[in-house]
């Protein structure tokens, strides 16, 4: 797309951006931070640069956090501080903005107190364009002595004396410039319009789900899930691929498998907090993983297995797809777009999920799985 924007073909690249958001949203959510970067290193894509921003504001720790926030370009960083919807205290944008500034000038003194008037000067000149973009009025009184005034000096003189009379009285007129508060967002009721997170789950399951990962007697309701279901990857029958479940989820964390049963009403699936490897044969040790079986259409009641030998609770074997235990608890198996690749056989988990068996073992097939990698909003 880039390289395609880069040779004035911008029908091609403005079909491939539509592709990437509207077919391939999964992936760039895996590689997000890397996407986000280089997104910004052409003006052009900006319907990219918009969707990518639209998560942001909504989880700005997902570049505020990252480890390449301070390489971020500068470009980007302003259409993020700009969004009067950033979801963030303003005195949190102001010390992430101060450090971004510092990276891009590693000789400055660590202590603002040791800065000479030039000093000031150079973070000033790099920060010239984010600075104007800060809701200075935003910030309350204590946070402006202690993070605002070390920096004072890279104000515009004005600003720091309005500043300063807002805080000593705040009903006294100044002269700057108030942009008005970001918008907070508050949580709204589901919609039947919206977008559904899966085509195998529910809202309500996924609570259910979440409530077992924080290990909660009482459940979560559909408003209170503090988890957010990030799709990382989704398979039909004709479209099951082990090489796909490696190349996408392959060491992530924080995983849940959901798969809906082949002429059944069952779904199965299980958590993994720590990843699959991909190795030839080796075990995962785990405390906190389990698998389970949702209560759906005809069946009445959700069964909840936590793993009880957690030196077997996670098998990692890359001629497969995702497995639990070491019996196969849980299992797709190779060629598992296959009839009868998928397995339950309880063994190093609590409970048995799945009824129907042979000798314990539970051979079946699946219609559609999906993947999604959690994460606390």
């Amino acid at each position: 797309m880039l390289i395609a924007y880069e040779f004035l073909f911008d029908e091609l690249a403005k079909h491939l951006e539509t592709h990437l958001i509207e077919a391939e949203a999964h992936w760039l959510r895996l590689n997000f931070t890397h996407i986000y970067k280089k997104s910004f290193q052409n003006n052009k894509p900006q319907v990219l640069q918009k969707w990518c921003n639209d998560i942001i504001v909504k989880y700005p720790d997902k570049i505020f956090e990252s480890e390449d926030f301070v390489s971020l370009q500068e470009n980007a960083l302003v259409s993020i501080i700009s969004r009067g919807d950033l979801q963030m205290e303003e005195i949190r944008i102001w010390n992430y903005i101060i450090k971004w500034g510092i990276a891009q000038n590693p000789g400055l003194p660590s202590d603002p107190e040791d800065w000479t008037p030039k000093n000031f000067l150079t973070l000033k000149t790099t920060l010239r364009n984010c600075l104007p973009h800060i809701r200075y009025f935003q910030i309350s009184g204590d946070e402006v002595i202690d993070n605002l005034r070390p920096y004072k000096n890279i104000l515009e003189k004005n600003l720091w004396e309005d500043i300063s009379i807002k805080f000593m009285s705040p009903n006294r007129q100044i002269s700057s410039k108030i942009l008005p508060p970001r918008v907070i967002l508050t949580p709204k009721l589901p919609s039947r319009n919206t977008e559904p997170i899966s085509t195998v789950i529910d809202e309500s399951h996924a609570a259910e789900i979440a409530s077992w990962i924080d290990k909660k007697d009482i459940m979560y309701s559909v408003m209170n899930n503090p988890y957010e279901f990030k799709l990382l990857l989704r398979g039909t029958r004709d479209g099951f691929t082990k090489d796909s479940f490696w190349n996408l989820c392959a060491k992530q964390t924080q995983l849940v498998v959901v798969m809906k049963v082949k002429g059944t009403d069952e779904i199965l699936g299980g958590y993994n907090p720590i990843g699959w490897t991909k190795s030839v044969y080796c075990y995962k040790n785990c405390n906190d993983s389990f698998i389970f079986s949702l209560k759906n259409g005809t069946i009445q009641n959700s069964i909840l297995s936590r793993v009880k030998e957690p030196e077997y609770a996670i098998h990692c074997d890359s001629y497969c797809g995702p497995r639990f235990g070491s019996g196969c608890d849980l299992a797709m198996l190779n060629n598992f777009n296959q009839n009868d690749k998928c397995y339950s056989h309880q063994n190093s988990y609590e409970k048995r999920i799945r009824n129907d068996s042979t000798f314990g073992r539970s051979k079946f097939s699946v219609e559609e799985y999906e993947i999604f990698q959690i994460e606390k909003t």
